[in-house]
C-alpha cells in the first residue's frame, strides 16, 4: 500500500483505496472530480428531474420516508421534504467525530454518491469537496447511529448554514462558518437529502481508519515481539522456513520472515540459540497468531476497500442502456463492514492478549531471570509493574469490545426496518479497540527498551533493535529509579500510531510483510 503522508491529491472517479482515505482524512490532501465523475453524476441528476416533473413515484422523492413511504409528496414541497429529512435525522448524541473521522465521512459520501447512481447536483457534491479542500469540518455527535442516517445528517445541517463546523480548530455556527471559508449555503433539492444520508458512509470512514491503524498495528506487533523474543533469548527456530513449509499459512510464513530479518545480524540471538529446547508459546507461537491475525485485518481491507468503492444508497438510480430506472433496494445495509469490523476486533484483540503476556515474561524475574519489574532495587522501586496493570484493563475492555455487533439486532422505522445490521457499532467499537493495542503494544515496547539494561551489552542487538534504540533513546532514558511513565507510554503508543516504528524497521530490515 502507498504511503498516504506522500498523497497530496485524490482524484475521484475511480477506484480508490484505504490509504486515499487515510490521506484525505488524516493527513490534509486535496481532493478533485475527474471528467467522468461529473459525467456520471450529472447523467443521474438529469433523469431524478425528469422524473419528478413526469411526477414517477419515486422513494424519498415522491414520497416520505421508512415507514411512511406510502405518503405521497407534492412537487411543490419536494425541496421542504428534502430539508425535512436532514432536520428530523440529526438525532445522533454524545461526543462527536474527530476531526479525521468527519473528513473520512465526507469523503465517502462524495465516493458513495459519485458512483453516479444516485441523482444528486454536482453542486452539492462540489460543495463537499469544498468543505474537504478548505478545511471546514462539520461538526457530528458520534452516538446512536445502526449504520447510516444520523451523524451524516449533522453533517448535512451545514450544508444549508445550519448545525456547527470547525475552522482553524475553531467550533462554529454553521452558517458563520461557512462565510469564514466563503461558501454560501445551499437549498437541497429532489433526492438530495436522502442521497446524503443514506449509504454505509459513516460506517465505511469508522472502520476503514480503524483498519488501517490495525494494519500498522499488526506490523509493529512483530517488530515489538521481535525485540522482546531477542531480549528474553529466545529461539528464532520456532521460525525456521522449515516449519512455516508445512503449514503454509501466507500471513504465518511472513511473519516468520519478519523475524528471521529483523533478528538476521542479532548476536544475542545467536549466543542463545542451543540454550534450551523451546520458548513459552509467547514467543513459539508469533507466526501462528500474529498470521492469522494478519489474515483477518488483509480480509477486512479487502470488503473495506469494495465498499469505499460502492454505490450504497437507497434507490439506486439506473442510467445505463435503454431502460433507465428508479430501484429501491438496500445497499445502504452494513452486514458488510459490521462483520469484517467485529472480526478485525477479534483479530486485534489477540494480538493484544499475546503483546501482555510477553510483557509479563519480561517483568517477572522468575521467568526472565532479569530483575523483577526490570528495576534495580525491587521494592523501593516498582520499575515496570504498574503498566502491565494498564495492559490487563485495556486487554479487559478490548474482550468486552470483542463481543460482535453485528448479531444484535432492535427494530426500527415502525417495523419497515424489521431487520437492522448493526455495522456502524462494530466500526465505532473498532476504532477504541485499536487504540487499545496500540498502547498495549506500546507498553510492552517500553520493557523490551527496559530491559536491555539487563542483557550482556557485549553481545550486539539486531540492527534493526540497534536502529529503534538509537531514536527512542532520544526521548527515552533507561532509569535505575522511579520515574513518571505516563509520557513514555504516550511518546511510545505515539510512535507506533503514527507508523513511525514500522519505518525505522523497515530502514534496516527491508520491506516487512
Amino acid at each position: 500500500m502507498k504511503n498516504p503522508k506522500e498523497i497530496s491529491r485524490v482524484l475521484l472517479g475511480r477506484e480508490i483505496g484505504m490509504e486515499d482515505l487515510v490521506a484525505v482524512a488524516r493527513f490534509g490532501a486535496k481532493v478533485d472530480f475527474s471528467p467522468e465523475y461529473e459525467r456520471r453524476v450529472s447523467a443521474s441528476r438529469k433523469l431524478v428531474e425528469g422524473w419528478a416533473r413526469e411526477g414517477r413515484v419515486m422513494y424519498g422523492v415522491t414520497t416520505g420516508f421508512g415507514a411512511l413511504c406510502t405518503q405521497a409528496i407534492s412537487p411543490e414541497d419536494t425541496a421542504q421534504l428534502q430539508r425535512n429529512i436532514i432536520l428530523s435525522h440529526s438525532t445522533s448524541v454524545g461526543g462527536p467525530f474527530t476531526v479525521e473521522q468527519s473528513r473520512a465521512t465526507m469523503l465517502m459520501v462524495l465516493q458513495n454518491i459519485g458512483q453516479g447512481y444516485s441523482g444528486v447536483r454536482l453542486a452539492v457534491l462540489e460543495r463537499y469537496r469544498d468543505f474537504l479542500n478548505s478545511g471546514l469540518t462539520p461538526w457530528a455527535p458520534r452516538e446512536g447511529s445502526v449504520g447510516y442516517l444520523s451523524p451524516e445528517a449533522h453533517m448535512a445541517l451545514v450544508l444549508m448554514g445550519e448545525g456547527k463546523a470547525y475552522v482553524d480548530g475553531q467550533l462554529l455556527p454553521g452558517g458563520e462558518a461557512l462565510k469564514r471559508v466563503g461558501i454560501p449555503p445551499l437549498e437541497l433539492s429532489a433526492k438530495e437529502g436522502l442521497a446524503l444520508v443514506s449509504g454505509t458512509t459513516s460506517t465505511t470512514a469508522l472502520g476503514a481508519l480503524a483498519l488501517w491503524d490495525m494494519l500498522q498495528a499488526a506490523k509493529s506487533a512483530d517488530i515489538v515481539a521481535s525485540m522482546s523474543l531477542e531480549v528474553l533469548g529466545g529461539l528464532l527456530r520456532a521460525s525456521d522456513e522449515r516449519v512455516m513449509a508445512v503449514r503454509p499459512h501466507p500471513h504465518q510464513g511472513n511473519t516468520a520472515a519478519n523475524l528471521r530479518r529483523l533478528l538476521a545480524d542479532s548476536q544475542v540471538v545467536a549466543h542463545f540459540q542451543d540454550s534450551h529446547i523451546q520458548d513459552a508459546l509467547s514467543l513459539r507461537c508469533i507466526p501462528q497468531l500474529h498470521g492469522a491475525s494478519k489474515k483477518t485485518l488483509e480480509d477486512a481491507r479487502i470488503t473495506l476497500e469494495i465498499e469505499i468503492n460502492s454505490c450504497c444508497d437507497n434507490p439506486i438510480i439506473w442510467a445505463e442502456g435503454d431502460n433507465p430506472d428508479v430501484i429501491s433496494a438496500c445497499n445502504a445495509d452494513s452486514s458488510y463492514v459490521g462483520v469484517e469490523m467485529d472480526s478485525a476486533a477479534i483479530a486485534a484483540t489477540m494480538l493484544a492478549k499475546m503483546s501482555e503476556r510477553r510483557n509479563n515474561r519480561l517483568i517477572d524475574g522468575s521467568l526472565s531471570s532479569l530483575p523483577w519489574f526490570l528495576i534495580k532495587k525491587p521494592g523501593l522501586n516498582s520499575g515496570l509493574m504498574i503498566p502491565q496493570y494498564t495492559q490487563a484493563g485495556l486487554l479487559g475492555d478490548m474482550r468486552i469490545l470483542s463481543t460482535p455487533s453485528c448479531i444484535d439486532n432492535t427494530p426500527t422505522c415502525g417495523n419497515q426496518e424489521d431487520y437492522v445490521a448493526m455495522g456502524y457499532n462494530a466500526s465505532k467499537k473498532a476504532v477504541s479497540v485499536v487504540e487499545k493495542l496500540e498502547y498495549i503494544l506500546a507498553i510492552e515496547l517500553l520493557s523490551a527498551v527496559q530491559a536491555q539494561e539487563f542483557v550482556d551489552a557485549g553481545l550486539a542487538r539486531s540492527g534493526a533493535t540497534r536502529h529503534i534504540l538509537a531514536e527512542i533513546g532520544e526521548h527515552i532514558l533507561r532509569s535505575e529509579s522511579d520515574v513518571f511513565l505516563y509520557p513514555h507510554i504516550e511518546y511510545l503508543r505515539d510512535l507506533i500510531h503514527s507508523g513511525r516504528l514500522v519505518e525505522l524497521a523497515q530502514e534496516k530490515a527491508g520491506e516487512l510483510l
